[in-house]
């Protein structure tokens, strides 16, 4: 681990010795761009067409304006430009072709730009981080040209940037806002992290870049001490699938770290990584390809708050879509919004807020418990009940529900006490020293009030218990309850033991 870390401090610190931050090149930037000479990109940018290979695809030259002809450049149509992160090997990734293909084939008259810059990326990761200004001026030149030249709006380019592309497309941003031009929109990919966590807006991606900014933070849990994507908020809308730092079916473990490691080297860094930070792009794809299944999103305080259910919130634009189709409000300060998703595309979950209240005569109990719901169009397969911490007294809890499945508007709902063999022996021993009334009994649970709160359709519920009886739960019991209106439930008295 030492030897792992050091290898990455020692990088990082070669980078920091600078202490500039990367102004020089910003203030470079803004003077290349006063000049009237013309101006030689260092990148390289590939117009996406479904029948070639992006390695192959036409090239846009600045100041050549016959390879936008040749090129099947269309002015009248929206601009796209996509832009790829660090690489260590070299090549171009797959993912940029599928989101490529995504675009065109949702959007159709659209043009789609891919940002060639493996020269410069395929670099250690400091120097890469640091051409990213360059990266960023040579976008900033190419929109300027085709707004003067062909009158394409810069106001109506996206930009989408994965991990450092991210903050390129920041840093093309803010060189356009020096010439007095506003970008568009900028869409975030898992924005990279090392270099430019805790960094001032004018040195990463920021709100201030462009009209609309919008993020997706896929991988930003640390390991070893060094996080992949950036925590921080850099957008409007920053959204965090599962809680931004690790993703469903993307396990990253220290034993797999090394294994990789003593494999293929530093490429087993980024193998193992890539499951979670590439994940944010996969996102975004699927909300071009399942238009029927968008994805919501919903503001809140912190993942923890939202695992309890507690944010399920629509009103005052609290909620938005992930992807391509967001609702652009703009915002004073930046909102996180979290979500769950599925391991698989499609990646959308329905979210359920339940509010249960609870009572046991025992001092604390952590009964294993289990939730079925049954809609409209279905029934859900048992869920575990997580609460935050274990029952007493007289107490309403709050947890969070996804199910893979839209099960329709919810009319039924059991829930269950799985029996364990340890209640069995605690019971035996609590009888001895707890004479209730009915010996022969074991522990119970008190169901009272339920709510429901749906994140999709904002609809809220309340469910009353089935039977006439009694509405307490023993280990191996099972409870069924059912949509009751309003007055029901409120009229309901938690039952207490006689």
């Amino acid at each position: 681990m030492a030897v792992f870390k050091g290898l990455f401090l020692l990088l990082i610190t070669s980078h920091l010795c600078d202490g500039r931050r990367g102004r020089g090149n910003r203030a470079d930037a803004e003077f290349g761009m006063s000049m009237k000479m013309p101006y030689e990109p260092q990148s390289e940018f590939r117009v996406f067409s479904p029948e070639v290979d992006l390695e192959d695809a036409c090239t846009v030259k600045l100041f050549q304006p016959h390879t936008l002809q040749s090129c099947g450049f269309n002015s009248s149509h929206p601009l796209v430009i996509i832009t790829h992160g660090w690489s260590m090997d070299g090549m171009i990734e797959r993912w940029a072709t599928k989101l490529a293909t995504a675009l065109k084939n949702s959007q159709k008259d659209i043009n789609v730009l891919f940002t060639d810059w493996m020269t410069l990326a395929h670099q250690h990761y400091p120097i890469a981080a640091w051409n990213t200004r360059i990266v960023g001026q040579d976008i900033a030149q190419l929109l300027i040209w085709l707004e003067d030249y062909i009158q394409v709006p810069v106001s109506k380019v996206h930009l989408i940037g994965y991990s450092l592309g991210a903050h390129i497309s920041g840093f093309a941003g803010s060189n356009l806002a020096s010439s007095g031009r506003t970008l568009g929109r900028i869409t975030g990919l898992d924005p990279a992290g090392p270099l430019f966590e805790g960094m001032s807006p004018t040195d990463r991606l920021s709100p201030d870049d462009a009209r609309f900014v919008d993020a997706i933070h896929t991988f930003t849990q640390q390991h070893l001490g060094l996080s992949v994507g950036i925590n921080q908020p850099v957008a409007h809308f920053d959204f965090y699938p599962n809680g931004g730092s690790s993703q469903p079916g993307c396990h990253l473990h220290v034993q797999n770290l090394y294994t990789h490691l003593a494999q293929y080297g530093l490429m087993g860094f980024e193998q193992t990584v890539k499951c979670a930070h590439e994940r944010s792009v996969h996102l975004f794809i699927d909300s071009l390809l399942n238009k029927d299944k968008q994805i919501t999103a919903y503001k809140c305080s912190s993942d923890e708050a939202f695992n309890k259910g507690m944010c399920l919130d629509c009103r005052k634009n609290r909620c938005n879509t992930l992807g391509y189709d967001i609702k652009k409000h703009r915002t004073s300060r930046s909102k996180r919004l979290y979500l769950k998703t599925r391991s698989l595309m499609p990646f959308k979950v329905y979210h359920f807020q339940f509010r249960i209240q609870l009572f046991t005569e025992v001092e604390t109990i952590d009964p294993s418990l289990s939730i079925t719901l049954t809609g409209t169009l279905g029934e859900s397969e048992t869920l575990p009940i997580s609460l935050e911490k274990e029952i007493s007294g007289n107490k309403t809890y709050s947890f969070l529900i996804t199910l893979d499945t839209d099960i329709g508007d919810l009319i039924m709902l059991s829930i269950s006490w799985d029996d364990l063999p340890l209640w069995t022996n605690m019971w035996s021993k609590m009888k001895t020293i707890m004479p209730w009334g009915r010996k022969d009994k074991g522990p119970e649970i008190i169901i009272g009030k339920i709510r429901v709160k749906a994140g999709e359709t904002q609809q809220r519920m309340g469910f009353c218990v089935h039977s006439e009886g009694s509405v307490s739960l023993q280990p191996s019991e099972q409870k069924l309850f059912v949509r009751c209106d309003e007055n029901s439930l409120s009229s309901r008295r938690v039952a207490s033991r006689r």
